[in-house]
């Protein structure tokens, strides 16, 4: 079949800011990996979804007078900041019902987005009679502690109330809250996440088993930590997406980059790159442009969902080039395929505070140690934490605590350390997810349980659906829901046990 794209004005602002990304150099180790958002992706294939015309006219918006430090009593912790979150009443069956809360965990961006593109909840909540719950992560959107961004983004110390365990009680004190303030005392709340938002789910479930009954964790790669997974899992399925669409494209890209430093390094060789690609200023270093290709690459594995499937579309620019054309004038036809601009490469964008954001999480506690290893086709860049350490020092002056999270949270021997100690998680996973390789892909007990597909992409499972999902994607959503309905059935018989006891 044959597809032609379309590029609306949305689409053509997401491929600048992807063609844009620069840095001082290609080395791995440094903090400008692909970010692990839920929603990114969905703009390739509806970019109406993130007109505010697209929210539900159901959805209430309310704030909660959040606690700015959980752990501890100095009196600094005890201040204050309006935390948003959003609910919709529209299908709940009510506290009298004990019926189901659904809360969705919002990860490294504004809430905005995640109410349009996160559909799971709302294609959900009919069949559970379920009050549907999206919370924002503080310091993003409008849930900015310290009365503004500037000042909350000000330096280390008010960024250090910014870590996933001060996110994680902030959702479960709001969640209590919202319990008590609808007297749902006993309805059992399944929390939803994607990407971090989903190693957020699991993780308040293992600490916080009061509050959440069970929790959907989509592509979480919460053994992407520490060295559990080789460095180079990333890549290598990058590597294997692009392979897997076509064997011509995937030796082009591989072959490229030789021929890219080639060029660069003969007089006027950078000038010569810049007119080949197109770039919006001249390149002043052949980094700039690999890794531009390199996280277009990236996210269009990640992101290589239908109906677009951009890995597709990229290798059908390169492939279909002339076959008399020099090897980079075929690259840059899959650039051009993947979103047709009047530059690329090295237009000048705005840093957005996703960006400064996830920044700042992943020079704290997010220390993915992701790096290119050898067998794929990239050049190789492994991961140097020594770099990355002074990387993030010379930033914010901090330095990074790359154990930290296995430390708070586990991941080591996590099928000894989970088959007797935690219940009620799903990690679903699509295996063309480059994240996948970091992520729970085997069941670790009869209600910790591994959903895979081998054609999903990032979060697919937790858009929205449509018309024109494939068989797999509507057997997958439909497996998450049987499971939680069978969660919900088991402790509504358990709380019928204890109530009929006493």
């Amino acid at each position: 079949m044959n597809y032609s794209p379309k590029f609306p004005v949305q689409w053509v602002q997401f491929m600048v800011m992807i063609l844009s990304i620069t840095s001082t150099g290609i080395a791995a180790g440094r903090t400008d990996i692909p970010r692990l958002s839920p929603t990114r992706g969905i703009i390739m294939e509806d970019p109406d979804l993130f007109s505010s015309a697209a929210v539900s006219d159901d959805l209430q918006p309310f704030y909660y007078r959040q606690t700015l430090d959980h752990f501890n009593y100095q009196p600094q912790s005890y201040a204050t900041f309006q935390q948003r979150y959003v609910m919709n009443f529209k299908y709940w069956g009510g506290a009298n019902n004990n019926a189901p809360i659904l809360a969705y965990l919002g990860a490294e961006s504004p809430l905005d987005g995640d109410l349009t593109v996160i559909g799971f909840l709302n294609d959900s909540a009919v069949s559970f009679n379920a009050l549907l719950v999206y919370i924002e992560h503080r310091y993003y959107g409008k849930s900015i502690p310290f009365g503004s961004r500037d000042e909350a983004f000000k330096n280390a110390s008010t960024l250090g109330y910014f870590n996933s365990a001060q996110a994680i009680a902030d959702y479960a004190e709001i969640i209590m809250h919202i319990k008590n303030e609808h007297r749902a005392f006993y309805s059992p709340v399944i929390v939803v996440g994607g990407s971090y938002g989903g190693m957020l789910a699991s993780w308040l479930r293992l600490k916080y088993p009061h509050v959440a009954l069970g929790a959907l964790a989509s592509s979480a790669p919460i053994l992407y930590f520490d060295n559990i997974t080789p460095s180079g899992a990333y890549y290598s399925v990058v590597t294997k997406d692009f392979r897997e669409a076509s064997e011509s494209c995937y030796q082009t890209i591989r072959n490229s980059w030789s021929v890219i430093d080639k060029i660069a390094s003969q007089p006027n060789g950078l000038s010569t790159l810049s007119m080949i690609f197109n770039t919006c200023k001249p390149l002043t270093k052949s980094s700039e442009l690999k890794i531009a290709l390199k996280n277009m690459y990236a996210l269009a594995a990640q992101y290589n969902s239908p109906p677009r499937y951009p890995v597709t579309v990229i290798c059908r620019g390169i492939d279909g080039a002339n076959e008399t054309q020099d090897i980079l004038s075929k690259i840059f036809a899959g650039v051009v395929a993947y979103g047709n601009l009047s530059c690329y490469i090295n237009q000048q964008t705005n840093e957005s505070e996703t960006t400064e954001g996830w920044r700042w999480q992943r020079c704290s506690e997010m220390v993915i140690p992701k790096g290119i290893g050898n067998g794929t086709m990239f050049q190789p860049a492994p991961f140097n934490l020594t770099s990355f350490i002074q990387h993030c020092k010379t930033i914010f002056g901090v330095l990074p605590r790359p154990h930290w999270v296995t430390s708070y949270y586990g991941g080591h021997d996590i099928k000894l350390i989970l088959q007797r100690f935690g219940s009620n998680i799903i990690f679903s996973n699509g295996l063309r997810d480059p994240y996948s390789g970091g992520g729970v892909l085997e069941n670790i007990s009869e209600s910790i349980l591994a959903v895979k597909t081998v054609n999903g992409s990032h979060c697919l499972d937790i858009h929205a659906q449509t018309a024109s999902d494939p068989e797999w994607l509507v057997k997958q959503r439909q497996t998450e829901v049987k499971i939680i309905r069978g969660w919900i059935a088991q402790y509504y018989a358990d709380l019928k046990d204890i109530l009929f006891k006493q």
